[in-house]
């Protein structure tokens, strides 16, 4: 299960060492460690990451083909949490130390700045592989964070970005070694933990509002 640690101004959201899909418990819980990375007195910024193998490898899948009449809601789940990230208060970087798929990709693009592993992982939105295609929530989210070419290719070729790759696509904006992952987002995060508060969240709120509209309507998989 997600945990939290502390670093000065910079609060460290470790998702976990498995490969982290959406499990709707796993969601609940990520969403309680947010609560109180709101709730920190001070300046503050969030880093995300994760402890194995996967940042996060995306929806669960399995749950969802086990409970399809739930699968409206569940998507507004899922939906709910990027909202929640692209709109906090504060700068948040997402430390991806390893693969980092599909849903787990989007969640990266809904933190601010992004470092990245350079010798090992890959960076996907497979959905065109896999037959799954994108929600209009999702597809927004993806294309107002990403340079339109390169939002095409990840979208439609489901290209698999390694660290330099998707550094020099603009995904990330770091790409380092394995060791110096979540050192050198902290220190990025660091940077920015004074900007925390009203001003960032109106500005978020208005740079993203359309995204953001789509992402918090109860529109499920449609």
């Amino acid at each position: 299960m997600p945990t939290l640690d502390r670093h000065d101004d910079v609060v460290v959201l470790d998702l976990g060492d498995t490969e982290n899909r959406f499990h709707p418990d796993w969601l609940a819980s990520v969403d309680a460690a947010l609560d109180e990375v709101e709730r920190a007195d001070g300046a503050r910024a969030l880093v995300t990451t994760a402890s194995g193998k996967f940042f996060s490898n995306g929806l669960d899948l399995d749950w969802l083909s086990a409970h399809p009449d739930r699968g409206d809601e569940y998507v507004d789940t899922v939906h709910a949490l990027l909202a929640r990230v692209l709109a906090l208060p504060m700068v948040t970087v997402a430390a991806l130390q390893g693969h980092t798929f599909a849903a787990g990709a989007m969640l990266s693009l809904a933190h601010d700045l992004r470092v990245m592993r350079v010798d090992r992982g890959f960076w996907c939105l497979p959905e065109a592989d896999i037959g799954i295609p994108f929600t209009p929530a999702m597809s927004a989210l993806i294309q107002a964070r990403l340079a339109p070419q390169t939002a095409h290719e990840a979208m439609v070729t489901a290209r698999r970005y390694g660290g330099a790759e998707a550094r020099s696509a603009g995904i990330v904006d770091s790409a380092v070694a394995e060791d110096a992952v979540r050192d050198t987002a902290v220190q990025l995060a660091a940077a920015h933990a004074g900007k925390a508060g009203d001003t960032i969240a109106a500005i978020k709120a208005r740079m993203y509002a359309p995204v953001l509209e789509l992402l918090r309507d109860s529109g499920g998989l449609r």
